[in-house]
């Protein structure tokens, strides 16, 4: 039973930041992949970031490259999405996603990933 819960997520205004926490448990998270995806109201789940298990490939979506930074803690079993300079597009609902192919480089599509959390709601305000 791999569990993944997220946290952070809330209310910010335009250009402000936030940090989204990813937790697991019940699993090797050491060996899994990590992925963030979000989902606006009335659009298709799409990618964020990624960190492979081995914590030395990242990947990010071009609408984020240079304002999200993904991270990861083995020892706390927590990858991280720090989000900064935020736009009312960034509002969605994040979910954090766990892949156990020991993939080493970020997986960009939801069908590659595993586990999923709950997702946690980001609004942008303008």
């Amino acid at each position: 039973q791999v569990q993944l819960v997220e946290s952070g997520g809330g209310q910010v205004q335009a250009g402000g930041s936030l940090r989204l926490s990813c937790a697991v448990s019940g699993g090797t998270f050491r060996s899994y992949a990590m992925g963030w995806f979000r989902q606006a109201p009335g659009k298709e789940r799409e990618f964020v970031a990624a960190i492979g298990w081995s914590g030395g490939s990242t990947g990010y979506a071009d609408s984020v490259k240079g304002r999200f930074t993904i991270s990861r803690d083995n020892a706390k079993n927590t990858v991280y999405l720090q989000m900064n300079s935020l736009k009312p597009e960034d509002t969605a609902v994040y979910y954090c996603a766990a892949d156990r192919s020991l993939r080493v480089v970020a997986g960009t599509r939801s069908s590659e990933y595993d586990y999923w959390g709950q997702g946690t709601q980001v609004t942008v305000s303008s």
